[in-house]
């Protein structure tokens, strides 16, 4: 075993209750005396106040978050080997999952939730997709993708290391193929009975929002007979979701153009007439207040805004986007109407988010009522020792 007094992080008095309770951060302010010069990603000791060894983590000099957490065992050595074989397990958990039967797309690492912080591998098909988020990601970088190809060995792995996150860990932004072919400009996926193309080089996050599968389907139960307004549309995934549950029409708007062209496929990949949607091109804030100064309802409206919240010190500024956005949505439901609505920001509490949407609809001057919680799909688990992980939640409110 490593010698902890080599290269350790000695944390400041009182600091060690998260450790202790398995939590994978040490912040900046929890950190004290600093042993052996550790570079950006180097392993260290993570040693308590009265001198004990807690575990073993990744050193970010220059983030916010100073350490991740490997593990908690002092007896593990962090080296290529246990990285692999960390990617390997997370692996192994997806395949009896229900993406594994009913989707050829899934996540298959999920950062802290799988115990690799700042790892995120998504698989398209026959194309796997990465992000290493933190310096401890980045360093074994190596490791992680000579996993992936053992466990994968005739599939294309892209890089889209190309987020601002990275930025808060001085890294800079990469993208680029890792192994195998050059993906083709969209890769075609199967979710249930639907079909979609991806774009893995340039579309949000590593493509597409697989947390959102779940929703998707419960969109497409929920939808048969109604009129939906599906807002932030992106490519298209719950306008084609609820088009097949049996929406009679849907109104998409979005404010990217390539996004939208996107979409478009997407609907005549799905085989569904070109006169049962609509796509409109804008900001979902306007085009919001001119729906409602027009005087229009819908049956079933889909909220699933990008994150807001990306410090603590944005969310009051997030929380009035998201009470502005809901708002409108209550004004624009029919009575009996159903609003599914979401946040992915992880900083948001549910709780919060919740009385968020209650004042919303307490200014729209309408009574809802909750029919359902929502999260992310199960190959977006949560660790429980970190509840950051659920990132994503969200609400069927049904309009009384």
């Amino acid at each position: 075993m490593m010698d902890a007094t080599q290269t350790a992080i000695a944390l400041k008095p009182g600091r060690d209750k998260s450790l202790r309770r398995l939590h994978p951060w040490i912040f900046e302010g929890g950190t004290g005396r600093v042993m052996g010069n550790p570079d950006k990603g180097d392993t260290v000791a993570v040693l308590a106040a009265d001198g004990s060894l807690l575990g073993w983590g990744a050193y970010s000099p220059k983030s916010q978050i100073r350490v991740r957490m490997w593990s908690f065992d002092p007896d593990d050595i962090i080296n290529a080997s246990w990285i692999g074989h960390r990617v390997t397990e997370a692996i192994a958990r997806r395949s009896t999952g229900i993406e594994a039967t009913t989707s050829t797309a899934c996540r298959l690492v999920a950062a802290e939730s799988d115990r690799l912080p700042g790892v995120i591998v998504d698989r398209y098909g026959e194309v796997l997709v990465c992000q290493f988020l933190s310096a401890g990601a980045e360093f074994w970088r190596s490791p992680v993708v000579q996993a992936l190809q053992d466990a994968f060995p005739n599939h294309s792995i892209y890089e889209r290391s190309d987020v601002d996150v990275r930025s808060k860990e001085k890294l800079p932004a990469r993208s680029g193929l890792l192994h195998g072919e050059e993906p083709p400009e969209l890769v075609s996926i199967q979710e249930g009975n639907l079909r979609f193309l991806v774009d893995v080089r340039h579309g949000h996050k590593t493509g597409f929002y697989l947390d959102q599968r779940e929703n998707r389907a419960i969109a497409s139960r929920h939808a048969h007979g109604r009129t939906v307004l599906n807002c932030f549309s992106y490519t298209g995934g719950f306008s084609v979701a609820a088009l097949a549950g049996g929406a009679t029409h849907v109104l998409n708007i979005e404010s990217s153009g390539t996004a939208i062209a996107l979409s478009e496929q997407n609907h005549q990949l799905n085989d569904i007439a070109a006169d049962r949607y609509t796509h409109q091109e804008g900001d979902v804030f306007q085009v919001l207040r001119q729906l409602r100064d027009q005087n229009q309802q819908f049956d079933l409206i889909v909220l699933d805004p990008p994150k807001f919240v990306d410090s603590q010190a944005s969310l009051q500024r997030a929380a009035r986007g998201y009470k502005d956005i809901n708002r409108l949505a209550f004004s624009l439901l029919r009575p009996k109407g159903l609003l599914m609505t979401f946040s992915c920001s992880g900083l948001m509490p549910t709780d919060l988010f919740q009385k968020i949407v209650a004042d919303a609809a307490l200014d729209a001057q309408r009574e809802a009522q909750i029919i359902q919680r929502l999260s992310q799909s199960a190959d977006h688990p949560t660790l429980l020792s970190f509840p950051e992980s659920t990132y994503l939640k969200g609400f069927v409110c049904q309009a009384l």
